[in-house]
């Protein structure tokens, strides 16, 4: 097994990547759509974050979130997000496939793991805040951010932080967890 260490940073700000089991094409189911904005919701309720960007494509999700002060807890933000999601969409979604995943009550909804980046400036702000926004546009589902409805590209665009046509017919390059 690979010695994978994470960034543990409080009050940080951090670009994600969660993908479906076997990247399944099931995120945009209306159930599951459903059950993230519910997770979401209610895990910012008990253990806050900002949700700067998201971006929800049929097998994955990019988020960047920044935590409070002194809180590097993104793993259990995280935990308690897939956990919810796959308890309330159950056997409509995924089910347990293997047997480390049937002793682990797993249902097969998620990759266990979860890829991050710790955010370093502004700059690699700004580069992340578009690799999202063009996420869908990357995977030819639309040919504009705007179009995509499951992004937080129109927020942004209301926010001033992106004009309504930016990156139409654009191409951005980077990998970035996928």
């Amino acid at each position: 097994m690979p010695n994978y260490r994470r960034a543990h940073e409080g009050g940080a700000t951090y670009f994600f990547t969660v993908v479906a089991y076997q990247r399944q094409r099931i995120l945009l189911q209306p159930n599951v759509l459903d059950a993230l904005r519910d997770a979401f919701r209610n895990v910012r309720q008990t253990k806050p974050f900002k949700l700067d960007a998201v971006v929800i494509l049929p097998d994955h999700l990019h988020a960047i979130w920044t935590l409070p002060p002194g809180d590097a807890g993104f793993g259990a933000r995280w935990g308690m997000i897939k956990r919810h999601v796959s308890k309330t969409v159950g056997a409509s979604g995924a089910e347990a496939t293997t047997h480390s995943m049937k002793t682990r009550r797993e249902l097969g909804f998620w990759q266990r793991r979860f890829w991050e980046h710790l955010i370093r400036d502004d700059d690699d702000y700004a580069r992340h805040m578009d690799y999202i926004h063009f996420n869908p546009v990357k995977h030819g589902y639309v040919k504009s951010p705007a179009d995509w409805q499951h992004s937080s590209f129109r927020k942004s665009v209301a926010q001033g932080i992106y004009p309504v046509g930016w990156a139409s017919g654009a191409n951005i390059e980077g990998d970035f967890g996928e």
